[in-house]
């Protein structure tokens, strides 16, 4: 799923048309990523995004909204300082080496005119976004000391140097011929050797290149016809061509599930009908459109990663004490025999004793003997008391951890619900909202923050069946709460999955009957903004909302209903996404 160097170069053919723009704003939403908003006459803005993560690793043009951190990074400051308002010149790359140099023509502190580079270094989890003046790094948003690596450091003044290039043939630079005479003979499968002969090229690429002459991936050099070798050839020229500017065909290789698992800038045949290939129409399109959703849940990780680290602990405190409860409650179902040794005691006193430490006595309740121990230094009736006192201990011990056992595995229920909410949010106000409620509820101590005092929340999401029915979705516990016990009215179908933590759904009926098609994708919508997102099944309860209640007292978001039945779905972001609306304020 790495991007190869040969596509990067069809990446970087797309983007030259930008040379000539000047820089109009730097953002860097997440600790690994960089957008640069650039603007020309011509076709007014548009955004590069650079990201040094080593799953989403990349440099292409981008469409998407990025949220910000109200406090931008120190990375970030610097590049507003060096890059602000410069004019890009140039867009190079080194052969099909995965990096890529963007040199802007800068006015520096005294007013002289200077070249500042931006190098994204596009190499997995070595991946870097480098900053460079004169041939010194300026900084990088990823510092590389000695401790980290002893082969190459990057760090604010010393000298660049490129990562060293290794001995390969660059497709740019040599003929087809030679890349057959360099495998010919080797016992080793084509697609491997090609990968160690060839410069920027990506398994899926090499793979593809040895179906095609053989339609066998596994197929060893030396085991290639002469048929093959010319096919071997032909393929070569058309990726040459492709890369160089030719025609392309920009492909996405998904599972069936529909989760997408790599790309390739030529058709792809080799899974037959095991993958799903869809196709888009650009390289930077298709990079953008790849790596969305990695980007997006890669944002929320690092956003949310103290708020996820507390939620955990806390699930895990509770969880501890919870068994040590169920522990001391199995404990008490002794109790009765307390009771029955006190009985037998009063029932025998007067054949007992001051100063005996046991008793044989016949137990009524059974016919048998049971020896019962005894306290010397207490009279009879004082060792009966004695076990009723225990008895009754235990007694209570029962219904006071009956409670807190109920009351735990609420707190459980609720700390996942949180625990959900907080790991599918998309905003930073979001996180805020869910952070006021942890606050409330006593997980958080200490004041508010100041992305927590906003007092504007956020709306619910909304979506339109193709029935033409208005659905909303919350986005918290808070907002669930809301939703159903205020802004939903009495004939309003609610639902919400079975057992699993998620979003409280509401279907706006208008005194209209929904259909079974707006019933199923409310239900589609309710399994996706749930923990069973990944789920081939999920269960959905739903009733009229006039059937759901809140218990007093009970923590946000949570919630008994009845009436209700319960629909089956398989969670369809596509179909979430072709329902999605606009957000807007909802009357209630």
């Amino acid at each position: 799923m790495s991007l190869d160097g040969a596509f990067l170069h069809i990446v970087t053919n797309e983007l030259q048309p930008l040379v000539g723009a000047r820089v109009d704003k730097v953002y860097q939403p997440s600790r690994e990523e960089t957008v640069l908003s650039l603007r020309t006459f011509r076709d007014g803005g548009k955004k590069i995004v650079l990201s040094a993560n080593s799953v989403s690793a990349r440099i292409n043009l981008t469409e998407a909204g990025f949220e910000n951190p109200q406090q931008p990074p120190m990375f970030c400051m610097l590049l507003r300082k060096h890059l602000g308002g410069g004019k890009l010149t140039a867009i190079r790359q080194d052969g099909l080496e995965r990096i890529v140099c963007l040199d802007f023509e800068c006015t520096n502190e005294i007013g002289d005119i200077v070249t500042n580079t931006l190098i994204a270094e596009i190499m997995g989890r070595h991946s870097n976004i480098i900053l460079v003046r004169d041939g010194r790094v300026i900084d990088s948003i990823k510092r590389v000391t000695d401790d980290i690596s002893s082969v190459r450091r990057v760090l604010p003044g010393i000298q660049y140097e490129a990562p060293p290039r290794q001995e390969r043939l660059c497709l740019l630079d040599c003929e087809p011929q030679q890349v057959v005479d360099a495998v010919e003979g080797s016992p080793e499968r084509l697609f491997k050797k090609l990968s160690a002969v060839l410069e920027g090229v990506s398994p899926v690429l090499t793979r593809e290149i040895a179906y095609y002459c053989a339609k066998n991936t596994d197929i060893a050099c030396n085991e290639l016809s002469d048929s093959g070798k010319d096919r071997l050839r032909f393929i070569l020229n058309k990726i040459k061509s492709a890369i160089s500017g030719g025609e392309c065909e920009f492909t996405v290789i998904s599972e069936l599930s529909g989760r997408k698992k790599d790309f390739c800038f030529i058709n792809i045949e080799q899974y037959s009908t095991a993958m799903l290939i869809s196709h888009c129409d650009s390289a930077n399109g298709l990079l953008d459109v790849f790596f969305a959703n990695t980007d997006r849940s890669e944002r929320t990780r690092q956003r949310a990663h103290d708020l996820l680290k507390l939620l955990m602990n806390s699930y895990e405190r509770v969880s501890r004490k919870l068994e040590l409860q169920k522990k001391e409650l199995a404990e008490c179902g002794e109790r009765e025999v307390f009771r029955v040794c006190g009985d037998l005691i009063n029932a025998n006193i007067w054949r007992l004793e001051k100063g005996q430490s046991r008793a044989e006595l016949e137990d009524f309740y059974t016919g048998e003997v049971r020896e019962i121990q005894l306290d010397p230094r207490l009279t009879p009736a004082q060792n009966a008391q004695k076990y009723y006192n225990e008895y009754r201990k235990l007694d209570t011990a029962e219904k006071k951890l009956t409670e807190l056992i109920a009351k735990g595995q609420q707190e459980l229920v609720y700390i996942d619900s949180v625990f959900d909410a907080a790991s599918r949010t998309e905003s930073e106000a979001d996180l805020a909202e869910i952070r006021r409620e942890l606050r409330e509820q006593g997980y958080l101590k200490g004041g508010a923050k100041p992305d927590e005092r906003v007092k504007k929340t956020s709306e619910p999401l909304h979506f339109r069946s193709t029935e033409g029915f208005e659905i909303l979705v919350g986005r918290n516990n808070r907002q669930n709460d809301q939703l159903t016990l205020k802004t939903a009215k009495a004939a309003d179908i609610w639902l919400h999955t079975q057992g699993i933590a998620g979003s409280h759904v509401i279907i706006r009926t208008e005194g209209k009957q929904p259909g079974e098609k707006t019933l199923f994708e409310a239900a589609q919508l309710a399994a996706f903004h749930s923990k069973g997102r990944a789920s081939a099944q999920v269960p959905v309860d739903y009733t009229a909302v006039k059937f759901v209640k809140k218990p007093a007292g009970a923590k946000p978001g949570m919630v008994i209903f009845t009436n209700n039945r319960t629909l089956f779905v398989a969670p369809d972001e596509e179909l979430v996404n072709s329902l999605k609306q606009e957000n807007k304020r909802t009357n209630a």
